[in-house]
């Protein structure tokens, strides 16, 4: 049943606030109440779990909800279980990328079953790059601290950023920067990088930043904010397959939904809400042929929106968390249930 986070709950010690908070707790209430009504445990995959911000606030807010966390990160997943020690009887950590839907559907508990097969009552998707990736020095990912361009969100696997910086055809390193990082100079920038590692490679974000910053023109820094922003974002979603994954997880999820199962899904990156859009559009249409007087049995929508479009931070998140100022959330409903 639904119970009221204790100031003293390890949840609610926990430093950083994640972004959406207070609205991702109410969105996930309504299946927890479901689950309650049908004398179930409800089950929640947080499919970024990070440093287990929303899953241990929704642990501490539902005591009977179960929350299996994915992260493809070995080392946010070790600081997330530690932190969520205290629900380890309702917890379970998946080392895998969101998309890896085996490992998902394996670490489920045996009781997450509907008629159709493996189900879930909710998940959370939260894309991008997780406040420990940026705050962790060594990592690579902040353009503001040097270190060595790595960018990997599982640092034990896959070619790091300075590999693509070193190994991509010019034309491909425009289009990452182009398409990725919405860069106008893409072209200079990638051809820059090629004539420099000729010589000499890069390895460092300071080595890129220098790069950056004397490739753009001056005007465009002066307006467009710090250079590093969009080129480390676009190497971080080339290096991570960020996109893949994402095109591979907004579908497979909605799928795993049981009737009345919801998806919350959080995008900071114009890309990214455009594949949740397309497929939220998708599924809340009808899929009766067009030109029929009525809707054909089996033909209706699957899914219904929570969220009225994309919903924004208000400025008050933003002052609180920065981090905050870019996401669109986007909430839906599953109404047709599954069949076997």
């Amino acid at each position: 049943m639904p119970g009221q986070a204790e100031p003293d709950r390890p949840a609610a010690r926990s430093g950083h606030v994640p972004v959406f908070l207070g609205r991702t707790i109410e969105l996930f209430r309504p299946v927890v109440e479901a689950a309650a009504s049908e004398g179930r445990r409800p089950v929640v995959v947080d499919g970024t779990l990070g440093l287990g911000g929303h899953s241990s606030h929704l642990l501490a807010e539902f005591d009977d909800l179960r929350i299996v966390g994915v992260d493809r990160d070995p080392e946010a997943l070790e600081m997330a279980t530690r932190r969520l020690t205290a629900y380890r009887d309702r917890f379970t950590a998946v080392h895998a990328r969101f998309d890896d839907f085996g490992a998902v559907v394996a670490s489920l508990p045996a009781d997450a079953r509907d008629a159709a097969g493996p189900a879930i009552d909710g998940v959370l998707l939260d894309f991008g790059v997780s406040s420990m990736q940026l705050d962790v020095a060594d990592r690579g990912f902040a353009y503001a601290v040097d270190a060595p361009l790595d960018m990997r969100m599982d640092p034990t696997t896959g070619p790091t950023a300075a590999d693509v910086l070193a190994t991509y055809a010019r034309d491909d390193l425009a289009r990452v920067f182009r398409i990725y990082g919405e860069e106008r100079f893409a072209r200079q920038i990638a051809a820059e990088i090629v004539r420099r590692r000729g010589t000499t490679p890069l390895t460092t974000s300071a080595e890129l930043v220098e790069l950056l910053y004397d490739t753009i023109p001056a005007g465009a820094r002066r307006t467009g904010g710090h250079p590093g922003k969009r080129v480390f974002q676009a190497l971080r979603i080339e290096v991570n397959a960020e996109l893949e994954a994402v095109e591979n997880a907004v579908p497979g999820y909605l799928d795993l939904l049981r009737g009345g199962g919801r998806a919350v899904f959080m995008a900071y990156h114009s890309l990214e809400d455009r594949i949740v859009k397309r497929e939220i559009s998708t599924r809340t249409a009808s899929r009766t042929p067009a030109g029929l007087p009525v809707e054909l049995p089996g033909h209706g929508p699957e899914f219904e929106s929570v969220t009225r479009g994309a919903e924004k931070a208000d400025q008050t998140e933003i002052d609180h968390n920065p981090r905050s100022a870019s996401v669109r959330v986007r909430c839906v409903r599953r109404i047709d249930g599954r069949t076997a």
